[in-house]
């Protein structure tokens, strides 16, 4: 059986885009990413999923929902969760056999989509980007440097951008991450777990006409702790290590110091106060680091323990239903 037997056949692709205050780029957006889409053989879903935005992207994104010809499904949350919560809610509504996440800006260009279709086609579970001459800023550049390089660490699976979220999935691959429950989730990686064909292909990246970014460094910061600890349980066992460096230091320095102390006697550095001191805020900075990183497993054992929905959905606006309002927890 050859390579490309053993994928089923793409009959449909789903296209999944979460929108937080996006207005100014929607119009082109939409236009740009369906005419994409009326390129491909197969038939195609545009699933587009409101995060709780605050201008007028609600609004337009009805009125792309309420025409016939655009195979638009709009979800609304009720407030914003996250990039993240907001495609699962789209995988959740998406019923196509390869299902593609695009973000809403326009630095990933929609004309990728066939080429990913076309790559996805010859057998791969999951196709992957990576933005070439990136038009980004230096920090936000070396930002995702580190934190590709410590994904690829941490998960062993090595890949040149975890940030694009222009990528294809297959349909088992969604369906394996919906029953995933955890509150913190970063769809890249989660994927790469299940996925056995992977590959990564280099797109064109724009630079961002629209609006601003919305990762800050303090975003960027709690970006690296979720992956830290959502991936694995690596940091306690460095805790563990830590520890004993920090004991086994402490006590060869003891013995520094007594050996210093018999040498030099009392009057040796103020009768080792400033000593003292450096090695109590040593360990008194150890402990609080050590607190803090535990404090955050067991928030998210409490978080996850809880088991509240990851996002509320409004309303949903389907191919020809106006106003087709609906509850759901997910």
């Amino acid at each position: 059986m050859s390579f490309i037997d053993k994928c089923e056949e793409i009959k449909k692709v789903s296209v999944v885009i979460p929108v937080y205050n996006e207005e100014q780029s929607l119009v082109q957006l939409l236009d740009r990413t369906i005419r994409s889409c009326k390129q491909l053989t197969q038939d195609y879903e545009l699933i587009l999923v409101d995060d709780g935005s605050s201008d007028h992207s609600t609004s337009i994104l009805i009125k792309a929902a309420e025409n016939l010809d655009n195979n638009v499904i709009v979800i609304i949350l009720n407030r914003n969760y996250g990039q993240h919560s907001a495609i699962i809610a789209g995988f959740n509504q998406a019923d196509g056999n390869l299902v593609i996440t695009l973000d809403a800006d326009l630095q990933n260009p929609p004309e990728e989509i066939p080429r990913l279709v076309q790559t996805a086609s010859e057998g791969y579970d999951v196709v992957g980007t990576y933005r070439t001459y990136r038009q980004d800023s230096w920090f936000r550049k070396k930002a995702s440097k580190i934190i590709n390089a410590m994904i690829t660490k941490v998960t062993g699976c090595s890949m040149g951008d975890y940030g694009c979220m222009l990528r294809a999935y297959r349909r088992h691959i969604i369906d394996a991450m919906l029953q995933c429950n955890e509150r913190s989730t970063f769809i890249p990686i989660l994927a790469n777990i299940f996925a056995q064909r992977i590959i990564e292909i280099d797109v064109i990246h724009a630079e961002r006409k629209f609006g601003n970014s919305k990762y800050n460094l303090m975003n960027l910061i709690n970006l690296m702790y979720d992956l830290l600890t959502c991936l694995t349980t690596t940091p306690l066992r460095l805790l563990s290590v830590v520890g004993a460096m920090i004991s086994v230091g402490g006590f060869l320095l003891a013995v520094l110091l007594i050996v210093v102390r018999l040498v030099f006697n009392v009057t040796w550095a103020d009768n080792g106060v400033f000593t003292l001191f450096a090695i109590l805020f040593m360990f008194i900075g150890a402990q609080f680091f050590s607190m803090g990183l535990l404090g955050e497993y067991i928030g998210r054992i409490y978080n996850d323990v809880r088991a509240r929905p990851r996002y509320f959905i409004q309303k949903v606006i389907s191919i020809g239903i106006k106003d087709d309002i609906k509850k759901e927890e997910k």
